[in-house]
């Protein structure tokens, strides 16, 4: 992993924030990094006089300090920031990912964007932050499990290292199994391992184990505490992860250069924020991959 900096999380007080404030939490806690919890808030209405803008920023103020004083009270945590911005949501935590270890969200929140099916600025910092991003979707961390599922971990021929290291290290962190999946028909191409036209399904199939096991085994000696099953579909990779997300502790997968190209995620992770049943970790590469996820 690289250098560690800080944990980021974005905050509103509504309960998709808090979710995700209780998982960033807990990875600070796991990590022993600092954590600093921020908000965004503006002035919607057009021109006013600064009294008013002052009554919305205290009240932004006061959102934000809920919030960081849950993280003082409810953690281990030593180091907690209270980050006020006033601008955009997603130009801050674009802003802060820049040195952070891990930016966490909820999947709504955060403003207007609480009405729509997946926040606009959840799918825009998912798409821009320079580290990996978790969405917060599902129960979320609180009560804690039991019984937790496992990590998930989506794969193709072209997933960087970074996305390998990010869920060999989650895993190790929380000591869960690491389930690997690679979906699509091999001879397709869809996550698969480029390869030329083979006879039939079977050799495609086992020429994607092989190269698998061996585009895993460098992790699986660096994280040696980490179980790791191996799981083949010809499922289309989309229903596979958002199958995969179920019972799961988070899935991750790579963001692809496409995002930060263009602002805008590729299919899969734009249905995984959605409808995933656990959170979803989107990590980022500067060698990820060209295509659309």
């Amino acid at each position: 992993m690289t250098e560690p900096h800080r944990i980021v999380v974005g905050y509103d007080g509504s309960d998709f924030s808090m979710q995700a404030l209780a998982w960033a939490m807990d990875e600070a806690e796991f990590r022993g990094l600092p954590l600093t919890v921020t908000h965004a808030w503006r002035w919607p209405y057009g021109e006013a006089d600064d009294e008013a803008k002052l009554h919305l920023r205290k009240a932004a103020e006061h959102v934000l300090y809920h919030g960081a004083n849950c993280a003082r009270a409810c953690s281990a945590i030593t180091d907690v920031a209270a980050d006020l911005y006033e601008g955009s949501a997603v130009q801050r935590l674009a802003e802060l990912s820049a040195d952070a270890e891990l930016v966490v969200v909820g999947s709504r929140g955060l403003g207007a964007a609480a009405r729509s099916v997946v926040g606009s600025v959840t799918a825009s910092v998912v798409a821009v932050a320079c580290c990996p991003a978790v969405v917060v979707r599902g129960a979320g961390p609180i009560p804690v499990s039991p019984h937790p599922g496992p990590v998930a971990l989506g794969v193709r021929d072209t997933t960087a290292d970074q996305v390998l290291d990010f869920a060999f290290h989650e895993a190790a962190l929380r000591r869960l199994r690491l389930r690997v999946l690679h979906a699509g028909h091999p001879r397709s191409l869809t996550w698969g391992v480029a390869m030329t036209h083979l006879p039939d399904l079977d050799d495609s199939t086992r020429a994607c184990q092989e190269w698998l096991t061996e585009r895993l085994a460098p992790w699986q000696e660096k994280y040696a505490g980490v179980p790791v099953d191996v799981r083949f579909t010809t499922n289309a990779p989309k229903e596979t992860l958002r199958a995969a997300s179920i019972g799961a502790t988070v899935i991750v997968v790579g963001s692809g250069r496409t995002a930060h190209r263009t602002g805008r995620s590729g299919v899969i992770i734009r249905s995984l924020v959605r409808h995933s049943s656990c959170p979803v970790a989107v990590v980022p590469s500067a060698s990820d991959e060209l295509h659309d996820l």
